[in-house]
């Protein structure tokens, strides 16, 4: 298990991690959430020794990292998959991690089987792609076959087999009772593969809880209702305003109900004799219960969408239009 107990860490003026305090349990997959520069990535370089907290503590199995008796045998992390040295092979990587750490040789054959490069065991990993400097990653976290295992971003460059594959290895190492602690950007996957979150922002915690209860308490549902014409469906809003609902009307002409129950609205809709086309619930995902929780904790926010510029003559206004110029193209680069 790790427990963070008021977990501080201050750079100058700057607090990156703000009493933060947590546990990670066995046998669950927890995923760590929260915005670019809600110090997520500070916070797992403390779990693993690599940063002092400014103050408050943070234990594995109720020690210190730095204080493990073999904590490479105990603990696996996958925090940058591309610090690798690029001139060796896959398989004299894994090797000099397992003599380091005391793990039999025989571990890195199985571990390069089980992350799918045993092909490439002997091909040097500055020619690795993305994903596979992923999935090597994996194997040196698995090693010392630890009973805690951190990934950050575990899923960065790989195919959805790859996805597939992290997801369902995640699973089943927390059904083995190990502790699962995964930092992602992910929200669809984290739907998919995590039993619990942590949510931080700016620092401080946001949320711990249960990813069914997180989305239950950081989102609102809604009823969508769809009728046969526009008559109809503003009689139905007129009636489920006055019963007290909330009533939106979405682009493809339905309506988004939000106060009563989808037996009310069906009430309603048959007493003011409107047919309905649709009478369907929405619950909202992980990525919607997220935005909405963490919307005053984003670092930095997108302007307005993009829009391609008009077409027509003054399209060709300006310096890119000029044949002269240095930026126009020639048809075939087109």
């Amino acid at each position: 298990m790790i427990e963070a107990r008021g977990l501080t860490k201050r750079y100058g003026s700057t607090t990156a991690v703000d009493q933060l305090s947590f546990q990670v349990r066995p046998g669950v997959v927890t995923g760590f959430l929260g915005p670019n520069g809600s110090g997520k990535s500070t916070t797992m370089r403390m779990i693993l020794g690599l940063d002092t907290p400014t103050s408050g503590t943070v234990t594995i199995d109720g020690q210190p990292y730095r204080e493990l008796p073999n904590a490479a045998r105990t603990v696996g992390a996958l925090l940058d998959a591309r610090a690798v040295h690029g001139g060796r092979d896959a398989y004299h990587h894994l090797l000099c991690i397992a003599q380091l750490a005391g793990v039999p040789r025989r571990r890195v054959a199985e571990v390069l089987d089980i992350v799918g490069l045993t092909e490439v065991a002997r091909r040097r990993t500055k020619g690795f792609s993305l994903g596979m400097g992923q999935r090597l990653g994996i194997a040196a976290a698995l090693l010392g076959d630890p009973e805690v295992l951190l990934f950050d971003e575990p899923v960065n460059g790989l195919d959805p087999e790859g996805i597939h594959w992290v997801r369902t290895l995640m699973r089943a190492l927390a059904a083995e009772g190990r502790t699962v602690f995964v930092s992602s950007h992910l929200m669809s996957e984290m739907a998919i593969t995590a039993d619990h979150l942590i949510v931080i922002g700016q620092g401080r915690l946001l949320a711990d809880m249960p990813v069914g209860e997180f989305i239950a308490h950081h989102s609102a549902g809604y009823a969508r209702v769809r009728t046969p014409d526009a008559a109809g469906r503003d009689l139905l809003a007129r009636a489920l305003a006055d019963a007290g609902a909330g009533t939106e009307p979405e682009r493809d002409g339905a309506l988004k109900v939000t106060g009563l129950d989808l037996p009310r609205i069906s009430d309603l809709a048959h007493l003011h004799g409107v047919r309905l086309y649709e009478l369907s619930p929405h619950h909202a995902s992980l990525e919607e219960a997220y935005m909405r929780l963490t919307q005053h904790s984003v670092e930095y926010r997108s302007g307005p969408a993009w829009t391609p510029p008009p077409a027509g003559p003054d399209a060709r206004e300006g310096p890119a239009a000029d044949p002269h110029s240095h930026h126009h193209r020639h048809p075939s680069e087109v």
